[in-house]
């Protein structure tokens, strides 16, 4: 762990993975929630860090924060949302054979898989989510899409991801939600937030 002071009231804290930063978020929650952190006004983790804008004293509170004793983050912890897909996507069998397996099993290999929001951007409403095994991740495309249907269900590297709107991108294509990622009426706007937890269904059940 490393703490940087940013600014005038940011502290950026580095980890060295994903499981190291989702772990200090959780506890930084806690510790706020619990009225032990001190005025912060936002914490936004991302692939390798967290930010924590709005602080009263970064020095010091990057100085407490470093002797912290912070606990892994247990499977079980945090709200958890489902989200049922069909599995009709343009990339499936490329993804299908890279993990040497046919089309229909990827289905019961991504319901089975518990993921999690590890953090938000790209998108308003667009998680980057982690969880698959690592025999299954995938390369992005080669030639990205100029257009991506919102509701995609898609692959890149160590992460999954629904696009909440019709956009570019180069991830792999394996299926469809009708699930509405971002609608700013709506507390809170984001299906998906850091930390949460997603189970993907099949949409006829099997999944």
């Amino acid at each position: 762990m490393r703490t940087l002071v940013v600014g005038g009231e940011a502290l950026l804290i580095e980890l060295a993975s994903a499981d190291e930063v989702a772990a200090l978020h959780a506890e930084l929650l806690r510790r706020r929630d619990a009225g032990g952190l001190g005025p912060v006004r936002d914490l936004v983790p991302a692939a390798r860090t967290v930010l924590l804008d709005g602080v009263r004293d970064p020095a010091a509170l990057g100085a407490r924060i470093a002797r912290w004793e912070v606990p892994p983050l247990a499977p079980t912890q945090g709200p958890q949302v489902t989200v049922p897909v069909r599995y009709d996507g343009p990339d499936l069998a490329e993804v299908a054979r890279l993990w040497g397996v046919a089309p229909r099993e990827v289905p019961g290999i991504v319901g089975r898989t518990v993921f999690r929001v590890a953090f938000c951007g790209f998108a308003p409403g667009f998680g980057y989510l982690t969880g698959l095994p690592e025999r299954f991740h995938v390369p992005r495309r080669g030639t990205p899409r100029t257009a991506v249907p919102a509701g995609s269900l898609a692959l890149a590297g160590e992460y999954a991801g629904v696009y909440p709107r019709s956009s570019p991108g180069g991830w792999q294509l394996i299926g469809s939600t009708d699930a509405v990622l971002w609608d700013p009426e709506r507390e809170p706007a984001a299906l998906f937030a850091p930390g949460v937890r997603v189970r993907f269904t099949q949409e006829d059940g099997r999944g």
